[in-house]
């Protein structure tokens, strides 16, 4: 995401353009001026691909506002050359939610090429003398294939296309979420598999299929289906585990009038990144760890905590399920992903990525020597 620059804002959702996008229509520029031999070839081959992923953009516009029906927000959507990702905070939190949310898109490229249709079809060759030739040109009926396409790919049965989340909320509409997953993930390492084997008897001049992209996108796709499998693992070992089980209990505080050059001595000397601020037994900020780099390059090391804390954050109480806190945290934008616990009006305890990705791993390691005993 770092490689990526804002080009705008529609309905309140951030829209980025993945810096490498531009090395793919240079690549179609390149693609149509060598065909053509013509400015106007390679012009032609670039509109056609721009045109391709305004149809992924509105595509992921379907996602996001389902989602956001659902009350499910949607931090970005960002356009790659492999086509639009939308980060959103959750793909909806019961099986009917998921298969709307996961439809919406594909149904968003279905009117698409049924009003591409409808104009190859009904657009007239002539009005009161203006010649529309170049309206019944190859333009609506090339829309109306690319969305075509778009839905039946989307469509796939595997993660990490729409296809498999649809698989995933039909299988666990009466059934256990993890299964499904890892149904639909196997189906799209399947996918994967036999995308890479078409491209490489093609090379071999055994099929008359020569399109080294699937390639790419056979990559892509097992990489999206392990990372489904992996992130909804992760949640099963989360399930009705407190905050009190996850949360780190040795840890400096600093003070509103402590300095930055006290924080960075602690920072040194063990391993913590985000320090709760306390005044008189009270949690009233967070020091995060990129804030205080950031103060510390720009206004010194007898900088004060309280002149760089923030005021803003979340806490969480020690029965609450740490499945709740960590979604909450994601749903907050820009929000101090480190979470102090609060019993009783005193600070008991922090929630961190880290802690709670080292908890994931004792359990899993556990659940191993299990199965093994």
């Amino acid at each position: 995401m770092k490689w990526s620059i804002l080009i705008g804002r529609p309905f309140g959702v951030e829209v980025r353009l993945h810096l490498t996008f531009l090395l793919l229509l240079a690549f179609f520029a390149w693609r149509g001026w060598s065909v053509s031999g013509t400015a106007q070839g390679a012009l032609s081959s670039v509109l056609l691909q721009s045109m391709v992923f305004g149809c992924v953009l509105l595509h992921e516009f379907g996602h996001v506002l389902m989602a956001r029906r659902f009350g499910i927000r949607t931090q970005d959507v960002t356009l790659l050359p492999i086509g639009g990702v939308a980060r959103m905070a959750s793909t909806g939190e019961t099986p009917r939610q998921e298969l709307l949310i996961a439809l919406a898109g594909p149904a968003v490229n279905v009117v698409i090429a049924g009003l591409a249709f409808l104009w190859w079809v009904l657009v007239p060759r002539t009005v009161e003398g203006f010649d529309t030739s170049a309206l019944k040109a190859p333009a609506p009926l090339a829309l109306m294939i690319v969305n075509v396409f778009l839905v039946v790919f989307n469509l796939i049965p595997a993660f990490p296309m729409d296809g498999g989340r649809v698989l995933r909320a039909i299988l666990s509409w009466r059934g256990n979420r993890v299964w499904a997953t890892r149904v639909a993930a196997g189906i799209g390492k399947a996918v994967a598999i036999l995308l890479g084997v078409v491209v490489l008897l093609g090379m071999a001049g055994v099929l008359p299929i020569h399109q080294p992209l699937l390639l790419f996108i056979a990559v892509f796709v097992w990489i999206g289906a392990s990372q489904e499998a992996q992130a909804v693992a992760t949640t099963s070992l989360l399930h009705d585990v407190s905050v009190r089980e996850t949360m780190m209990t040795e840890f400096h505080v600093a003070e509103p009038f402590s300095t930055l050059r006290e924080v960075s001595q602690w920072l040194l000397a063990g391993y913590q990144q985000d320090f709760p601020v306390v005044a008189q037994g009270e949690v009233v900020g967070m020091l995060p760890r990129d804030d205080f780099f950031r103060a510390l390059a720009g206004s010194g090391p007898d900088t004060l905590v309280r002149d760089v804390m923030r005021a803003d954050f979340s806490t969480a109480a020690p029965t609450e399920s740490i499945e709740v806190v960590l979604r909450r945290a994601q749903a907050a934008e820009g929000a101090v992903l480190t979470i102090p616990v609060i019993q009783a009006g005193v600070l008991v305890g922090m929630v961190t990525p880290e802690n709670v990705g080292e908890f994931v791993m004792v359990r899993t390691a556990l659940r191993g020597v299990g199965k093994g005993g």
